[in-house]
């Protein structure tokens, strides 16, 4: 079995930068980590390993200096890393990075399985995951709480549905997004650490994947941001006096003046 795990970069604080012209987030590798819910998948595609065999890839794209983190999912037990890095992917909304990640996919060969965090913690959309399905054509299911099983050319799993926990299956090759609930990531053992120094890594670009780059990045996302700000937040005190009614009354106008 071949298990695909996707991570991303994202912000190690609640700061976020734009860029002031293009209004994207500016992603220049500072005090970045992998995404809380990727994290998951990462171990996720370790313990599948571990249990029903095969070989885990990990796989981003983003700047270069992502491939510390592609280097700490190998530390934790993945086999092989793609870091998809290119000026071409700069700027890319949803959509334009799931077709990179789809053309990186199917350039590292066949997989059974990609298992991908819920969302990304920096932009709270979880579309990535089912996007990239159907980029690629394959069957998905979100919110997964619990691989079931995996064999004879199915997964089973617990995930939440609209109307509480439900247990479905989809065919193989599958894509899943991963809750927290999932599993409790390991840390990297000492011996993890020095294989990940040598294990086999790759970086490809636009030219490698043959893709059409007008779909990628900036030029290829549909969602364009027109304008950002930051909302700017004021605060006065306000001493009421008088007896309890006088003061009844003044907070039900303070209310209506905030509220209108």
């Amino acid at each position: 079995m071949r298990i695909v795990a996707c991570i991303k970069q994202v912000p190690s604080t609640n700061e976020v930068r734009l860029d002031p012209e293009k209004h994207t987030i500016l992603r220049d590798g500072r005090q970045s980590v992998v995404n809380p819910f990727d994290a998951h998948a990462v171990e996720e595609a370790v313990r599948l390993k571990e249990t029903c065999g095969g070989t885990v890839l990990a796989i981003s794209m983003g700047i270069p200096a992502v491939e510390e983190l592609l280097r700490d999912a190998l530390a934790r037990g993945a086999d092989e890393a793609v870091l998809l890095s290119d000026r071409a992917f700069a700027g890319a909304d949803t959509l334009a990075t799931s077709y990179t990640l789809a053309a990186g996919i199917r350039r590292a060969g066949p997989f059974d399985l990609i298992l991908c965090g819920k969302m990304a913690v920096d932009g709270d959309t979880a579309q990535i995951g089912p996007e990239l399905a159907e980029q690629l054509g394959i069957p998905h299911l979100t919110e997964v709480d619990a691989i079931l099983s995996v064999g004879e050319g199915r997964v089973t799993v617990s995930r939440q549905g609209q109307q509480g926990p439900e247990t479905v299956e989809a065919a193989l090759p599958a894509l899943l997004t991963l809750t927290r609930e999932v599993n409790t990531p390991r840390m990297p053992t000492l011996t993890g650490v020095r294989r990940s120094l040598t294990a086999p890594f790759v970086c490809w670009g636009a030219d490698d994947l043959k893709a059409d780059r007008g779909r990628c990045g900036l030029e290829g996302s549909p969602t364009q941001v027109v304008r950002t700000f930051v909302p700017q937040r004021e605060r006065e005190t306000v001493f009421l006096s008088g007896s309890p009614e006088r003061q009844a009354e003044q907070m039900v106008k303070i209310a209506g003046e905030v509220l209108a």
